[in-house]
């Protein structure tokens, strides 16, 4: 079946349903639609559609709700403003959730939209610029107190992880396995390194917390479980998978890799080539070699993904090595603190982890360092390489980290040496404008304060007290650009001495000349606004697609 068959199929079942219900609705939407009613809806209906288990809502335009004939909607008909729907309504959502997909049907009778809107993942109510809302019937509202709790308290159910598998017995387990985790728990509690030798595989494995009374448990298996056990873990996979590519983003080779992943993190460890980075000679700011990826890094963000992953979701997680350089480790599942920076700068465990059983049995048999602080682990040690931070992307229920094994940019570098008493939190919010990445309200404050940022948001670059002190005076000048009055005086200097210019006469003089941290589209627009001012005030004039000073002038 075809993706437009599939769609038309369920178009069909919808329609047959004769009524809208809570996780349905049915618009004309003619011409144009209301965004933030919009919104309010895609609240509701993700909600509804949690509340009801199903996997997905429907907000449908061009229909008309009365004897649901196709009317023809002419809402957003340009695709690329109809698809920027997509970030426009993520920009108001929780965690930035936003439309699975958006489907386009034209019938001889019209156009149909179909918002395919996802169900709030458990325990994780969607709100709209701040409020939740819900349906009664058909009826838009504020999502009822109960129905909030009800969604909320969905996080506080039973732990996947924990699951007794009650067909699976210890000869599901890898010996092999069973004495790698012997070596890690000796490892982990020295102390006890000559008791341990005595102690059975069972006795073992329950101290060590994989096991439960000597009952099989999910955990077992993804960590200490045979190759051909993965079965009893259906439908969720315990997989990695590792793939190589080369500088033109393509494929080069690829590995995969199941339980028992105590020895597949070590497998896939072994297939990352890690090779020696050597700084460019600058005195004694830099080692002279160094390894791309710091062993700790590396494991530490593999065994996140297995720690971290929602194996409900039944993907696999991925290791994918860019031979220019980089490192992405991806797992399914919302990143559950609230921002990657509260868990660095806060370096304290979470109250609340998806799988606390399976992390704890991590813990114990040495794969992750301590709960709550190897994230931070990895951005210290990126730091003090003068390497660009860990890259997080939490965004659509995956995360996604990406780890970088050079020096971007050399003069960015140099003045984190430079500069003294910088934060972590500090470094971080620096990261984020060397990598012109937004800052939210906070990270604005706190380096201006210090006078460590200039410009405007959301263009914002490093301050002229930190070029000083680093001798990037002119990389300075450069960032900052010319200002709005120099700007006018050049276009108008060009009117009196030429007659007459075109905008892009204007372009060619003064493009080279604004800011390097605006991109083409932002330096021809700011060329536009200085036009715009100078006509505002009856200085310059249009005559057709050229420019002139005015009679008075």
């Amino acid at each position: 079946m075809s993706a437009r068959d599939f769609i038309e199929n369920k178009l069909s079942e919808l329609l047959s349903q004769n009524y809208e219900n809570e996780i349905v609705e049915f618009k004309e939407a003619k011409n144009q639609y209301d965004f933030n009613k919009l919104g309010k809806y895609f609240s509701a209906l993700s909600n509804e559609a949690n509340l009801k288990g199903k996997k997905a809502a429907w907000l449908i335009f061009g229909i008309r709700d009365g004897d649901k004939a196709v009317v023809d909607t002419r809402f957003r008909l340009n695709e690329s403003d109809l698809h920027s729907l997509k970030p426009e309504v993520a920009n108001h959502t929780t965690n930035r959730i936003t439309f699975k997909e958006i489907h386009e049907i034209k019938y001889e009778e019209g156009r149909v939209l179909m918002f395919e809107i996802p169900a709030a993942p458990q325990g994780l109510p969607i709100a709209w610029k701040g409020h939740y809302f819900g349906r009664d019937g058909e009826e838009l509202q504020p999502l009822n107190l109960e129905e909030l709790e009800r969604i909320r308290l969905q996080a506080k159910q039973e732990d996947w992880s924990v699951g007794i598998i009650k067909s699976a017995s210890i000869s599901d387990l890898s010996e092999e396995a069973i004495q790698k985790a012997r070596q890690s728990f000796k490892t982990k509690n020295p102390k006890l390194v000559e008791e341990i030798d005595f102690w059975s595989d069972e006795t073992f494995l329950n101290k060590a917390k994989v096991t439960i009374k000597g009952k099989i448990t999910r955990t077992a298996i993804l960590l200490l479980g045979k190759p051909e056990a993965e079965h009893y873990v259906n439908p969720a996979t315990s997989k990695i998978t590792w793939i190589l590519k080369d500088r033109d983003n393509l494929e080069k080779d690829y590995e995969h890799f199941t339980c028992p992943l105590i020895l597949s993190a070590e497998k896939v460890y072994s297939k990352i080539r890690n090779l020696k980075y050597r700084y460019i000679n600058d005195g004694s700011l830099f080692p002279e070699e160094v390894d791309q990826f710091d062993p700790y890094i590396i494991r530490e963000a593999l065994n996140n993904c297995i720690a971290h992953q929602d194996y409900t979701l039944g993907g696999r997680i991925t290791v994918v090595e860019n031979e220019e350089g980089s490192l992405i480790f991806s797992n399914q599942g919302r990143f559950i603190p609230n921002t990657v920076e509260d868990v660095v700068v806060t370096d304290a465990p979470e109250s609340k982890y998806r799988n606390r059983f399976l992390a704890d049995a991590m813990v114990n048999l040495n794969m992750i360092d301590t709960i709550g602080s190897g994230i931070k682990k990895m951005f210290i040690i990126q730091k003090r390489k003068y390497f660009p931070l860990p890259d997080y992307d939490i965004s659509d229920e995956q995360v996604k980290v990406t780890i970088t094994g050079k020096v971007v940019d050399l003069n960015y570098a140099r003045k984190l040496a430079t500069v003294k008493d910088l934060s972590l939190a500090d470094i971080i919010a620096l990261d984020k404008v060397a990598k012109g990445k937004k800052l939210n309200k906070g990270e604005i404050r706190d380096l201006k304060n210090k006078g460590l940022i200039e410009g405007r948001k959301p263009n914002f670059h490093i301050a002229a007290s930190v070029a000083k002190v680093t001798g990037e005076k002119g990389d300075y000048i450069k960032q900052r650009g010319i200002d709005d009055g120099y700007c006018q005086k050049i276009i108008l200097e060009y009117l009196k001495k030429f007659g007459e210019g075109k905008r892009t006469d204007f372009e060619l003089i003064l493009l080279d000349k604004l800011p390097d941290v605006l991109d083409i589209s932002q330096k021809q627009n700011k060329i536009k606004n200085n036009l715009q001012k100078l006509r505002r005030q009856g200085i310059i004039e249009p005559f057709g697609k050229v420019w002139k000073m005015s009679k008075k002038y």
